[in-house]
C-alpha cells in the first residue's frame, strides 16, 4: 500500500514538473469541453493530495521566506509567545495523531491469535479512531489558524458531530411485552426475601411483584424488623403511581387492614431445597413475632436454588393460584420464570414510568447534585468488588478477579473508547488496592481521577437532604447512592458475578442510559494469574 501511495506521488510531482517545463498547446474550441471533463476528473482524483499536502506547504512556506513581511501583514503574523505556544501544541497534536493512526495500522495487521478478546465490532472501532483523527485534526488547523486571528473562520468541528462510540442504547420500550396488574379486593401475597444482601432483596421483590400481577393480589413489602427498611431507599407510592392504583402496600399498612386477622392462609414454597423457603427456624420465629399466624410452609414442587429449573407463566399459575384471601411465597430471587420477559427493559408490566423499582427522590436527588459537584456530564462510573471477591471468584471457572495492573488496562481501554475526564470508583476495596490502581491509570501522560463520595464535610451541601432528613450514614442508603450516580453515567463498568451490578445495568437499562461501552471489567479476559483453592 505504501508503494502504490509513493507511485501515486511521484506521478503527481512528474506531471507538475512536466506542466512547469512546457506550455501546452492551445486546444481547438471544439476540445474544450472535453479537456473541462478531463480536468474536473482529474481535480477530483488529486483532491485527497491536495488537501494533505496544502497544510503542509504553508507551514514550509511560512518558516522558509527570508522575508514573510513580504507575503503577509505585519500584525497577522506578530509572532510572539502565545505563537509559539500554539505551534508547540500543534506539533504535539500532530505527534498524537500520528501514533494513533500506527496503533490502527498495526491493528489491520492480521493474527493468528483466537482470544476471546477480540473486539466484536471492528466497525465501530474504526468509526471511533476516524472521529477522533478528525476531531485531532480540527484542533490542529484551529491552532494552527489562532495565531493569525483567524481561527473562527472555518469550522471543522460540525464535520465531526452526530458520531458517539459510546452512544446510547435504544431499548425498544415501545415494543415491551408487557401484563396487566388488577389486583383482586382484599387479596394479598406477603412477600418473603432472604437471600443475599439488599440487592438480592430487590431482585426478590421485582420477582414478587410479577407473581402478585400473575397471581391478582396487592403485593405486602415485608417488614424492616424482619428485613430491610424498604421505604429508606425506595418510593412506594412512585410504584403506585405508575401501575395507576394501588398495587403495593407496606406491611404496618396491612397489619392496619387486617387487624385481627393476622393469618397467613397458605404459605407455599418455590423453592424446597436445601429447605424449604429457604427459611430457617429464626426467619420463622421472627414472621410469627409480628403477629402473624401460619401455617407450615409447603413445596409446590422439587426445585433446588443451586439449579433452578426454568419456568413458565402457565408452571407458576397452575402451582400458585389459590382463593386464599392471604398467601405467602417464599423468596424467589434464584427463580427463573420466563427470564427473558421478566429481565426486559421496563419489567413485564405495564406502567407509565421508566421503571417501577427505583431510589427515592432524595436518594435521586443527592446523586444529581453529586454529580454537578464532582462529576459533570460525561463520566464513567466503575463497580470495582474486592472484598471477599477473592475466594468467591476463584471458584468460579473462569475467576473473575483481577490483578490490579490487569484491571488498570482494562479500564483504560474503556476510558480511550469513551473518551470521559473522570472516573466514578464505587468499591469496598481498600486504600492499598484503590491507591495502586489510581497510579496506574493514566492516559496520554495524564493520570485519570478515580473519585469517591467524601466523608461527611458541613461545608459541602451535595448530601445536605440526607442529613436533613436524618438518613445520612445508613450503609444501604449510602449503598443505594452509589448505584444511582453508577446508574446516571455516560458508561458503566461492572463486576462481574455482582448482584449489585446487575442491580444497576437493569436500572441503565430501564432508564436510558445504557451505553454501547458498558461491560463487565475485563470482559471477555481471563486473570493472568489465579491463586490455588485452599
Amino acid at each position: 500500500m505504501q508503494r502504490d501511495l509513493s507511485s501515486d506521488e511521484e506521478d503527481d510531482r512528474h506531471n507538475l514538473v512536466e506542466q512547469n517545463e512546457r506550455k501546452p498547446p492551445t486546444p481547438p474550441s471544439f476540445q474544450v469541453e472535453h479537456l473541462t471533463s478531463k480536468l474536473k476528473l482529474k481535480l477530483k482524483f488529486q483532491k485527497k493530495y491536495l488537501f494533505a499536502i496544502l497544510p503542509l506547504f504553508i507551514i514550509l512556506l511560512y518558516y522558509v521566506t527570508p522575508d514573510s513581511h513580504s507575503l503577509f501583514s505585519a500584525s497577522s503574523l506578530n509572532v510572539d509567545d502565545h505563537t509559539n505556544e500554539s505551534l508547540l501544541r500543534a506539533l504535539y497534536l500532530l505527534r498524537q495523531q500520528q501514533l494513533g493512526l500506527l496503533r490502527a495500522w498495526n491493528s489491520t495487521i492480521p493474527s493468528n491469535s483466537t482470544s476471546q478478546t477480540q473486539d466484536l465490532n471492528p466497525l465501530e472501532d474504526l468509526k471511533s479512531l476516524l472521529f477522533k483523527q478528525i476531531s485531532l485534526n480540527s484542533q490542529i488547523q484551529q491552532l494552527l489558524l489562532n495565531p493569525h486571528g483567524t481561527a473562527n473562520s472555518v469550522d471543522f468541528w460540525n464535520a465531526t458531530q452526530g458520531y458517539d462510540r459510546c452512544r446510547t442504547v435504544d431499548q425498544k420500550l415501545s415494543q415491551r411485552r408487557t401484563i396487566e396488574w388488577k389486583p383482586k379486593a382484599n387479596k394479598y401475597l406477603l412477600a418473603v426475601c432472604v437471600s443475599g444482601q439488599m440487592s438480592n432483596h430487590l431482585i426478590c421483590l421485582e420477582k414478587h411483584m410479577f407473581f402478585a400481577a400473575l397471581l391478582n393480589r396487592v403485593l405486602v413489602i415485608p417488614s424492616p424488623k424482619v428485613d430491610y427498611q424498604y421505604d429508606r431507599v425506595l418510593d412506594i407510592d412512585h410504584i403506585n403511581k405508575c401501575i395507576g392504583r394501588k398495587v403495593v402496600i407496606p406491611f404496618e399498612e396491612f397489619s392496619t387492614i387486617r387487624k385481627n386477622r393476622m393469618h397467613v392462609d397458605k404459605f407455599l414454597c418455590y423453592f424446597s431445597l436445601p429447605q424449604p423457603c429457604y427459611l430457617d427456624d429464626e426467619r420463622l420465629r421472627k414472621l410469627k413475632a409480628l403477629g402473624l399466624s401460619m401455617r407450615k410452609p409447603e413445596g409446590v414442587w422439587d426445585e433446588d436454588t443451586r439449579k433452578p429449573k426454568k419456568r413458565t407463566v402457565q408452571d407458576v399459575l397452575s402451582k400458585f393460584s389459590h382463593e386464599d384471601d392471604v398467601m405467602g411465597i417464599g423468596d424467589v430471587f434464584y427463580a427463573e420464570v420466563e427470564q427473558e420477559w421478566v429481565m426486559q427493559p421496563g419489567g413485564p408490566l405495564a406502567h407509565q414510568c421508566k421503571t417501577l423499582i427505583e431510589p427515592s427522590r432524595l436518594i435521586l436527588l443527592t446523586a444529581q447534585r453529586f454529580i454537578q459537584t464532582f462529576l459533570g456530564r460525561n463520566f464513567i462510573a466503575l463497580h470495582f468488588r474486592r472484598h471477599g471477591f477473592l475466594k468467591f471468584c476463584n471458584v468460579k471457572k473462569p475467576s473473575c478477579f483481577y490483578p490490579i495492573p490487569q484491571a488498570a488496562d482494562c479500564i483504560l481501554r474503556v476510558v480511550e473508547r469513551a473518551d470521559a475526564p473522570v472516573i466514578y470508583l464505587s468499591t469496598d476495596a481498600a486504600e492499598s488496592e484503590t491507591g495502586l490502581l489510581q497510579s496506574l491509570v493514566v492516559l496520554n501522560g495524564r493520570p485519570v481521577p478515580l473519585v469517591k463520595r467524601p466523608a461527611r464535610n458541613s461545608a459541602e451541601k451535595w448530601d445536605a437532604l440526607l442529613y436533613r432528613h436524618h438518613i445520612e450514614g445508613d450503609s444501604q442508603v449510602e449503598a443505594m447512592l452509589d448505584k444511582t450516580i453508577c446508574a446516571m453515567s455516560s458508561v458503566f463498568i461492572g463486576a462481574s458475578g455482582s448482584t449489585f451490578t446487575e442491580d444497576i445495568l437493569r436500572l441503565r437499562k430501564d432508564w436510558g442510559s445504557a451505553s454501547l461501552c458498558d461491560e463487565y471489567l475485563c470482559q471477555g479476559e481471563e486473570p493472568n494469574v489465579v491463586a490455588e483453592n485452599e
